[in-house]
């Protein structure tokens, strides 16, 4: 560690230590942040940032995977949490997606590289605020590729190739599609990372109505959902903490309904802070051991 980063860590705590935040004077564990995917139903997890904030939670690092891994990349490298919300009123489908004609997928995901060059403060992961894991699939060999240096744009968009909706995105000579087929919820990377306490956002969903599904994007969305409410064994374990804010009601493409489905994502983290506050009380402190839930989910008011 530099001198500049000792100064920098050295102010950090002084100001938590003004602010009576939790972990004042350096105390409290390293906090990872792993965000799962969801389409338009991930804005969830800027109103858990934002909760996260309010309390004074620190999060010291960020793993995502799809729009887990486009929201984690805008945070991290320093877009504040209401610049966030001024954005997530602003985007819709089409300012990622490209519907385009080809054998490998129904749309291209190149819309997010201007997107992307306009909204993040830095370029690259070695200049992020907050370090950050991006997590994409090989789509030939099956295996994670977890990005944690050199560009960032890259990684983000290999990270949303939804397979049968976007195409692939070749990096670094692999052909990469959406990492939740690697880690749904990118838990393993961060404790990879050093993380002591990790929490988990899963956004559970559904693709179809009772009627049944509308056109070949939902029945392909609503195949990866199934499978992946089977594959949760391996990721969950890696979790403090698994919060599951109420979102399924609303489509892959809400993205009109950003108010709902942010404060979907407030209600679900207020309503576990007192476990999560729980997690910078020493040993010597606590009369009895917590009784909380490992998973919770927020109530839909």
């Amino acid at each position: 560690m530099n001198t500049l980063d000792r100064v920098l860590r050295a102010l950090g705590a002084f100001r938590r230590v003004l602010t009576g935040a939790p972990g004042a004077g350096g105390e409290g564990p390293r906090i990872g942040l792993a965000l799962g995917g969801g389409f338009a139903r991930g804005l969830a997890h800027i109103g858990v940032l934002k909760a996260l904030e309010e309390a004074k939670i620190p999060v010291h690092m960020v793993a995502g995977t799809s729009v887990g891994a486009l929201l984690g990349a805008i945070y991290c490298s320093g877009v504040s949490v209401r610049e966030m919300e001024k954005i997530a009123h602003m985007v819709r489908f089409k300012d990622f997606a490209r519907w385009t004609i080809s054998l490998h997928g129904l749309a291209n995901n190149d819309r997010m590289i201007p997107f992307l060059d306009k909204v993040l403060k830095v370029k690259t992961f070695e200049e992020l605020k907050v370090p950050l894991a991006v997590v994409a699939t090989d789509i030939v060999s099956g295996e994670p590729v977890v990005f944690r240096s050199g560009p960032i744009i890259p990684a983000v968009r290999a990270s949303c190739a939804y397979p049968g909706i976007f195409l692939p995105v070749e990096v670094n000579g692999r052909l990469l599609v959406d990492g939740m087929l690697a880690y749904s919820v990118p838990t393993i990377p961060l404790r990879q990372m050093g993380a002591e306490r990790v929490l988990a956002l899963q956004l559970k969903s559904r693709w179809v109505s009772r009627n049944g599904p509308r056109h070949v994007l939902e029945i392909i969305g609503q195949c990866f959902s199934i499978a992946q409410s089977r594959m949760t064994a391996e990721w969950e374990a890696a979790a403090d903490l698994v919060l599951q804010p109420e979102v399924s009601d609303f489509a892959y493409d809400a993205f009109d309904r950003a108010t709902e489905i942010i404060q979907r994502g407030e209600d679900a983290a207020r309503a576990v802070m007192p476990q999560i506050r729980g997690w910078f009380v020493s040993p010597a402190k606590v009369a009895a051991p917590a009784t909380a839930t490992k998973s919770a989910t927020a109530p839909v008011k």
